[in-house]
């Protein structure tokens, strides 16, 4: 399994117990998807390694206590403080305004007149307040992501409608030209 074809679904933070027993704590807002977890993949030295589940019950609302299938204190050690990954075809389907980061990288950005505002090229979900990161016209333009701005999504055509505050994107533009 290659961590492209993956999504970070949390990290192994302790031991449990002393029946080899980990924490898997959660990065997710739905945690209750997970409860019912046959197997993950561990990141170990930059490889994805399938670890089977024996047990699973919550510790927390966000933390999952795991025993695995053939466990060994070694396998413990080797999973301690390490990302857990799924693959990208369990996460559920999104419908509506929702959507994954993942999927919506090369949707294009219109505005409520239908006027093209970029490009998505990455989502910066690493501050308090998560944005998209877009090209127009070879400018990088950053659009907060809020969710009363969405106006639609369309999978089918790949892009998101949104309703942007006026000259929001005269700001990147206009300080573009300044610079040549």
């Amino acid at each position: 399994m290659r961590k492209e074809d993956c999504y970070l679904l949390g990290k192994i933070t302790r031991r449990h117990g002393l029946a080899g027993n980990v924490i898997l704590k959660l990065d997710t807002d739905q945690p209750e998807l997970y409860n019912k977890l046959e197997s993950i993949f561990v990141e170990i030295n930059g490889l994805l390694v399938p670890f089977f589940i024996a047990k699973s019950a919550w510790s927390k609302n966000d933390a999952l206590n795991l025993a695995f299938k053939n466990s060994s204190e070694a396998l413990v050690d080797q999973s301690l403080g390490k990302n857990v990954y799924l693959p990208l075809s369990t996460l559920p389907k999104l419908s509506g305004k929702q959507f994954y980061y993942h999927e919506i990288i090369g949707f294009d950005i219109l505005d409520e007149n239908d006027k093209e505002c970029g490009v998505i090229r990455s989502v910066n979900d690493q501050t308090a307040q998560n944005y998209f990161v877009t090209n127009l016209d070879g400018k990088e333009v950053v659009i907060p992501i809020i969710k009363d701005w969405i106006l639609e999504v369309n999978r089918e055509e790949r892009f998101i409608k949104m309703q942007l505050p006026e000259g929001l994107i005269d700001v990147f533009l206009v300080s573009s030209k300044k610079d040549e």
